[in-house]
């Protein structure tokens, strides 16, 4: 068991929210609730956090606004979304807005430990990762610093989302190697579910209007027709079997 991990929940149904800590705490993890978004955003903002498990039909500030503000702070806070609203379009929407994974109510404890486990593994990996590659990245005229989270272009810094710094990153340290969707679902975002493929799309075409001279035409993020994407390690036109057009 790891005392030391720190778990937010922001859950209002209180039977819900009685389980989850219940079931989190018998893991030995730290587990804090708040019955209102509001709240939540408090407690966020003020703690320092291993995980965030967070109901989208919230009084106050609903989930998706706290996801939103949970992305846009300095640190990096894996974030379960959990709602009875189990539609795609609210599952897409939850993970573009940075949530990690997305559980539809009503669902199995077992499950939900389960999730949070594996994210905190993976936030684990990432963490030792970075100590491992502490060293800025450069890629012709791209350089990406892991330990700050920044990223600029020819000097000139680019806006990014947490996510979409994740992707980059993953992209930067493994230049000219080709990834299917799920491929980058898996290494990226931590799972591996059909369906969910358009948010690697949505992300990738946000990452080209950011860092290509000509998203339409891009030369760093590169098509490669029935396999995925691949990062070039300088920009040059596109070979055989690779497309530069921005078509996913």
């Amino acid at each position: 068991m790891d005392a030391s991990k720190h778990i937010l929940v922001v859950e209002d149904d209180r039977h819900i929210a009685e389980l989850l800590c219940l079931h989190l705490g018998d893991e030995g993890y730290d587990v804090v609730h708040a019955a209102d978004g509001t709240a939540g955003l408090q407690l966020l903002e003020t703690g320092s956090w291993d995980a965030l498990v967070l109901d989208l039909m919230l009084p106050g500030m609903d989930g998706l606004e706290l996801c939103k503000r949970a992305r846009a702070m300095a640190r990096y806070t894996p974030i379960i979304i959990t709602s009875a609203r189990a539609s795609e379009v609210h599952r897409i929407l939850g993970l573009e807005l940075g949530a990690d994974d997305y559980l539809a109510k009503p669902f199995s404890m077992l499950e939900l430990v389960a999730r949070v486990k594996a994210l905190l593994r993976r936030s684990d990996a990432m963490a030792r990762d970075l100590r491992a590659d502490a060293g800025t990245l450069e890629l012709d005229g791209l350089r990406i610093d892991p330990l700050a989270r920044v990223a600029s272009l020819q000097g000139q810094p680019i806006d990014l989302t947490p996510r979409e710094f994740d992707l980059l990153y993953f992209f930067a340290r493994h230049p000219d190697q080709v990834y299917s969707r799920l491929d980058l679902l898996n290494q990226v975002w931590g799972y591996m579910h059909d369906g969910y493929e358009h948010t690697v799309n949505t992300h990738i075409h946000r990452l080209r209007n950011k860092i290509e001279a000509d998203p339409a035409d891009p030369r760093r993020i590169l098509t490669v027709w029935g396999r995925g994407y691949k990062f070039a390690a300088a920009p040059a036109a596109a070979g055989p079997g690779v497309s530069s057009g921005a078509r996913p």
